[in-house]
């Protein structure tokens, strides 16, 4: 978290293996989100298909695959790992 309390935002984002995002945020920070416990719920079961997962990119100041998938950016940003 930023010395203002503001979260990082996400300026990129690549694909990783396992259902994983690789995310870069405004702070030069490089961490890697875990989508997979999220393919569990019906907002997120379309991408289950690699094709669209692989479709990941930053929009909006978040990670979104289509008009109807996205990921809140607290957290792409607090539930997921330094790398």
């Amino acid at each position: 978290m930023s010395a203002s309390g503001k979260l990082p935002r996400p300026v990129s984002v690549s694909v990783a293996e396992n259902y994983s995002l690789n995310v870069t945020f405004n702070n030069g920070e490089i961490r890697q989100f875990d989508v997979s416990p999220y393919l569990a719920y019906p907002a997120f079961e379309a991408l289950k298909s690699r094709s669209l997962f692989a479709q990941a990119r930053v929009a909006h100041n978040t990670v979104v695959w289509n008009e109807d998938v996205d990921i809140a950016p607290e957290s792409l940003y607090l539930e997921s790992t330094e790398i």
